[in-house]
């Protein structure tokens, strides 16, 4: 988290931060750093006062106070956002009892805080950076990391019950193959979905499936969050589900 955000600061020197962010409809690239950073502070606060409700966000979904921001002001101010929410996550130790969304699914430990944030920093990082021209390269085991972790929130039953739509993903030979082409071997990066049963499954595997795709792991980790077109990675076999399915299941 605290590597993600400082390079993140580092990304901002010199940008023009009234740069329209294309994956963030309606913000600029300094609104959605400021949205990270309130984020970021949101669950400090929630960790350092073992909240059992979740304080107010409204601080950082209202971003037109933030249309036109200094990189001078806001470098430092992110890079001090992952500090405040790391040192608190270090302070409380990972099974401290805190809220969170969907307890049973998500355990109601601090851990959960520290997971969730250090994804959503790399993906709000290629949010605010990439508009700006600057490159993203994630590091492998966070990528992966962050790809199970997409699999894991995206497959939880609930979702079939808040969006009855998503039951439509499910039927016959329906996988999806995610293949990285540039990890070393031991981190596995091969994941299958399968959409063939009663529910959302998957597991690190390779299999063959009626739909691959193949590319770097920050590319892959890219398109499962809709921030790359899966037409900028190799595409083989039913692109259609591939297209379906990233059109049903969209984080959150």
């Amino acid at each position: 988290m605290r590597e993600q955000t400082r390079q993140l600061a580092d990304d901002l020197a010199g940008a023009d931060l009234t740069t329209p962010a294309p994956s963030c409809p309606g913000w600029n690239a300094g609104q959605v750093v400021r949205h990270l950073g309130g984020g970021l502070r949101w669950a400090a606060e929630l960790i350092s006062t073992r909240a059992t409700e979740p304080p107010a966000d409204t601080h950082f979904r209202d971003l037109s106070p933030y249309a036109e921001e200094d990189p001078a002001v806001l470098a430092p101010w992110i890079a001090e956002s992952g500090d405040l929410l790391a040192a608190a996550l270090e302070e409380s130790g990972p099974d401290a009892a805190v809220w969170t969304p969907m307890p049973e699914q998500t355990g109601g430990r601090a851990s959960f805080f520290a997971r969730r944030f250090a994804h959503e920093a790399v993906i709000h990082r290629a949010d605010a950076t990439l508009p700006l021209g600057r490159p993203l390269v994630v590091e492998p085991d966070l990528a992966a990391d962050g790809i199970d972790e997409w699999m894991e929130l995206g497959s939880l039953p609930f979702h079939f019950e808040v969006h009855p739509q998503m039951r439509e993903l499910l039927g016959p030979g329906r996988t999806v193959h995610l293949h990285a082409t540039d990890t070393d071997p031991e981190l596995h990066a091969e994941w299958v979905l399968d959409l063939t049963g009663d529910a959302i499954t998957w597991r690190r595997a390779h299999e063959k499936s009626a739909v691959a795709v193949r590319g770097p792991i920050t590319d892959l980790l890219l398109m499962v969050y809709r921030r790359r077109a899966p037409d900028r990675l190799d595409v083989v076999g039913d692109a259609s589900l591939l297209e379906f399915w990233l059109e049903r299941v969209p984080f959150g």
